[in-house]
């Protein structure tokens, strides 16, 4: 039988995953050795595909921006020609995952804990300029667009400091932040 082929892109994203669980449990001091260990490669395996832990923690933010990023893209509902049609798939996206009690919670605690790492909060501003332009290209005013993702965001992370969440609540909160996005102009005249 001849020898497996390594199959990179698999090994990168085991990597990736165990990384984000590790800085979850451990914090971004988390050793290489306990990241290789949940990966299931060896420490110069995994230095190989990233260089250092540095590196990979920079690339775990970046991915798990990477991720919300086409998760609300994937969510656009395609029959949606209005304005805001974005800004509604981010609503969805956030709400329903809260909803259905599938957002990975400990995605808050991850993105706080790689702030740490030099590179992170620079990759957090560009992926913010990236939505900045998603977003505002999506035909809502400026007003709208700001409240209602800062809103959903924010439910996002009350959870954490609340307790959980209050499903009735989250629905309630998600039909408002839809029935802004179905209006174009501003909230309010400055």
């Amino acid at each position: 039988m001849p020898p497996r082929e390594r199959d990179t892109a698999r090994t990168r994203r085991a990597v990736l995953d165990a990384a984000a669980r590790a800085v979850v449990a451990h914090g971004a001091g988390v050793s290489l050795d306990v990241v290789a260990r949940h990966a299931g490669v060896s420490k110069g395996g995994l230095l190989h595909h990233f260089g250092s832990r540095d590196a990979l923690l920079l690339e775990v933010a970046n991915d798990q921006a990477d991720q919300f990023f086409q998760a609300v893209q994937s969510a656009v509902d395609p029959a949606d020609r209005a304005p805001g049609r974005l800004a509604r798939a981010y609503v969805r996206v956030t709400f329903d995952a809260l909803i259905e009690d599938t957002l990975d919670v400990d995605y808050v605690l991850l993105v706080a804990a790689l702030s740490s790492v030099p590179g992170v909060t620079e990759a957090m501003r560009r992926d913010q300029q990236r939505w900045d332009a998603a977003l505002s290209a999506d035909g809502l005013d400026p007003q709208r667009t700001f409240l209602v993702v800062r809103a959903a965001d924010g439910t996002a992370v009350a959870g954490l400091y609340e307790g959980g969440y209050d499903v009735d609540q989250l629905r309630r909160a998600r039909e408002l932040l839809l029935a802004l996005t179905r209006d174009t102009g501003p909230l309010v005249r400055l």
